[in-house]
């Protein structure tokens, strides 16, 4: 062993309340995940690109995740554990690929929910006047205590919220088609830049600027694998969840991409804080304005409320095979990781009164592109080295897909660098301090030598717990 064995108490105080997700509930939490990101943010990229740059660089974004959805259902029906990202590179990559590509997943997810409290808290001032750290704290500590009341109640109230920001973005496309006019969509005058036009009025460094701002529109849907071991039925639920989300989203960023500078005007979008909002205040939709102002709170607590859910498994996963303290992947009586729930939500909540919400925000971004570049190795190994793994479902492509995936990754991680030098500096020294912890102390913990060992020991554990009657009370 590569470190201390375990035993069946200690996989008895980390269990998951299994069987709680189906694929239309892991497809909502997929949408949960991103949706904030259609409401503000991604309109940005058309201060950097025009909107025809946009355009290109919102699509070559959409086809980056499209392209690694498709590989993390194969992986996701192939290995349904806990840790997603980390559990596939595990087996692709070892112990130490597997933790450095948790590590980027982390770095994410414990950022990403610090930056959209933050824009929680101006929402929140528009509405009632109120700010600053008494708001995130609220916030955090009225989520998290829903999350540790237990998967199946907090999945439930996910999808009512996003159900409201759904709503808010399908009324606001109604409510602007009749207002569309395709010669806004050019009003940004062309500029000298090279390959400039009405078109991409930036040219093609405007379109290289503007990548990571076609990533919020769907930032974080990766984190569906994470619900695996919640799931009803992996091998068939996560593939159609994570796809059915993707579908979706792709559908809800066309909309907003095109019918809002449509509508108002690009240059008037590309600036806006509030771009639903400003366009029906354009259109003359004052009333409807007011409504969608007020569901796009309900937006932005969808997604923070959804990337609570995802860094919680990824840190119990992490913990419980000994790359993190393993207190954190202690389970409370209602199968909630009470630890790995609580622990990051209070770095995060440190973390947002910096209040640079930005800055945040580009770090998870930082974060998320490099773990998608070692998820999408990670497909190609296992392609490779693993012809033999059971594959309910298998990628369309292949490992050609999941290396359109894995180049645009890497791709979009220039483009962060070329937008923000100081989000991509400091996410480099977060991940070199958290590798660093790993090869200096807990590659000496783990509890198994291999992937394929740690998930058997669960899989035993699950069918020794399951044909044992609980007791009346477990410690936690």
């Amino acid at each position: 062993m590569s470190g201390p064995s375990i035993d069946q108490d200690y996989l008895a105080k980390r269990q998951l309340r299994k069987g709680t997700a189906g694929w239309v509930l892991l497809a909502g939490l997929g949408v949960s995940y991103v949706i904030s990101g259609d409401f503000a943010g991604w309109n940005f990229g058309i201060a950097e690109a025009g909107w025809g740059g946009f355009v290109i660089a919102a699509a070559l974004m959409g086809l980056m995740y499209f392209a690694l959805v498709l590989s993390l259902a194969e992986m996701s029906a192939a290995i349904p554990a806990a840790g997603g990202g980390y559990s596939f590179a595990r087996q692709a990559m070892g112990p130490a690929g597997g933790y450095l590509t948790g590590l980027a997943v982390l770095i994410e997810y414990a950022l990403a929910p610090a930056a959209i409290v933050i824009f929680i808290g101006a929402a929140v001032e528009e509405l009632l006047g109120i700010n600053g750290p008494l708001v995130y704290a609220l916030f955090y500590a009225v989520f998290i205590g829903i999350h540790l009341a237990g998967v199946g109640e907090a999945l439930k109230v996910m999808m009512v919220i996003s159900g409201l920001a759904v709503f808010a973005i399908i009324a606001t496309a109604v409510a602007l088609l009749g207002d569309f006019d395709a010669s806004r969509l050019f009003d940004i005058a062309p500029t000298d830049a090279a390959g400039a036009s009405a078109f991409m009025p930036f040219g093609w460094a405007g379109i290289w600027a503007a990548l990571p701002f076609g990533m919020w529109l769907f930032l974080a849907v990766e984190g569906v694998p994470l619900a695996a071991e919640e799931s009803k039925d992996p091998a068939r639920d996560m593939p159609k969840g994570i796809i059915g989300a993707m579908i979706f989203l792709l559908f809800t960023a066309v909309l907003v991409v095109f019918l809002l500078a449509g509508a108002a005007g690009a240059d008037a979008i590309g600036a806006s804080g509030v771009p639903l909002v400003d366009a029906l205040n354009a259109a003359g939709n004052g009333t409807l304005a007011t409504v969608v102002n007020v569901l796009g709170l309900a937006g932005l607590i969808a997604s923070f409320f959804s990337i609570i859910y995802g860094y919680s498994r990824l840190v119990f996963a992490l913990s419980r095979a000994g790359y993190l303290p393993k207190v954190l992947s202690l389970t409370s009586r209602r199968k909630a990781p009470t630890w790995a729930l609580v622990v990051p939500g209070v770095f995060g909540f440190l973390v947002s009164l910096s209040g640079e919400g930005d800055l945040i925000l580009g770090m998870a971004v930082v974060g998320a592109t490099l773990s998608y570049a070692l998820m999408a190795i990670s497909h190609i190994l296992l392609r490779l080295k693993r012809p033999d793994l059971p594959r309910p479902y298998r990628t369309p492509g292949g490992i050609v897909t999941s290396s359109v995936a894995l180049v645009l990754s890497l791709v979009a991680l220039t483009g962060v660098y070329a937008f923000d030098p100081r989000a991509f500096n400091y996410t480099v020294v977060l991940f070199v301090i958290g590798a660093a912890y790993y090869f200096l102390y807990s590659r000496h913990k783990l509890v198994a030598k291999t992937a394929e060992e740690e998930f058997q020991l669960v899989a035993d554990a699950e069918s020794s717990l399951s044909h044992e009657v609980p007791p009346a009370a477990t410690p936690t």
